[in-house]
């Protein structure tokens, strides 16, 4: 199979997992077959349906000067669209969890990053109570949420947990999400992560905006400065974007370092940064602080 081949067999098959995730594009059946059985073109040959290009212009040969040809009708050149508002995937109205779930099969069968599809095991959409009025954001997920499907399963993901549950919440109550919902692909034979790309994330926010317009939650919390990056474009290093308040489209942003900082950095300062941008969450959404928060990572 050669290179053309093997493309046609990849959006062929790509179109026809969305078929099958009710997706709905204007390709036949019939029409899919015929583009799966296409072979690339000689070079130099004309494109079934098109007009034969112009001939060479003649030359006189009683005055061996140029004859002129005839004219050639060009079509006007082609007004520039503006960009039209961004497509939702869910229905405007509806419960939450509902539209959440119209949400979810179009974006598992995203490859508007082709190298991002072609890497990843799954897409990581995210998880938690439809109904959230606290909901985190991360940057993209790591290996054991792509395997798993849920971000924030690792180590850092059990950090997270135990931040939320001292906050006074149970992990299923919140809302958690990334930027980037597929992991971002790694050389072959080489572990670890590597930080989204600017585009990467610009590609992907559209999906994140609508999951945050479907829950408004009260107060969203960025985790780490790629998260910011990917939220607001910012990219200031987290000691100047931590411990006041931003904004995302009308929702209260709060931004603190990512749980995987704390596990490289276990001093108990660090930790007491983040702890006071998480009690200034708990007095955002008007929960009451108790004496026990209050003192959470203070030197005794």
């Amino acid at each position: 199979m050669n290179d053309f081949e093997t493309a046609a067999a990849y959006v062929h098959s790509v179109l026809e997992g969305h078929a099958q995730s009710g997706i709905r594009a204007r390709v036949s059946v019939e029409a899919l077959a015929r583009f799966k059985a296409t072979r690339p073109l000689e070079k130099g040959a004309p494109l079934e349906g098109t007009a034969p290009s112009a001939p060479e212009r003649t030359r006189d040969p009683g005055t061996d000067k140029a004859m002129p040809s005839q004219p050639v009708l060009s079509a006007p050149p082609a007004t520039p669209r503006e960009p039209g508002p961004a497509s939702h995937l869910a229905p405007s109205e509806g419960p939450k969890a509902e539209r959440l779930a119209a949400m979810r099969a179009p974006v598992l069968a995203c490859v508007k990053c082709p190298h991002l599809a072609a890497r990843r095991t799954q897409v990581v959409f995210g998880v938690g109570n439809p109904e959230a009025e606290l909901m985190f954001v991360g940057e993209a997920p790591g290996a054991d949420e792509d395997l798993q499907g849920e971000p924030f399963v690792g180590a850092a993901g059990q950090l997270l947990t135990k931040i939320i549950v001292a906050m006074g919440f149970a992990r299923e109550q919140v809302y958690i999400a990334n930027v980037l919902k597929c992991r971002p692909d790694m050389p072959p034979g080489e572990s670890g992560n590597r930080k989204p790309r600017p585009e990467e994330m610009a590609t992907c926010l559209p999906y994140l905006r609508e999951q945050i317009e479907i829950i408004q939650p009260r107060v969203l919390v960025a985790l780490g400065a790629v998260a910011m990056e990917g939220l607001t474009g910012q990219t200031q290093p987290m000691a100047r974007m931590r411990g006041r308040w931003h904004d995302f489209a009308g929702t209260p942003l709060m931004a603190t370092y990512h749980p995987a900082y704390l596990l490289r950095n276990q001093a108990l300062g660090e930790k007491r940064k983040v702890w006071e941008d998480m009690l200034m969450v708990l007095e955002k959404i008007g929960r009451e602080i108790t004496a026990k928060q209050q003192g959470f990572f203070l030197a005794k």
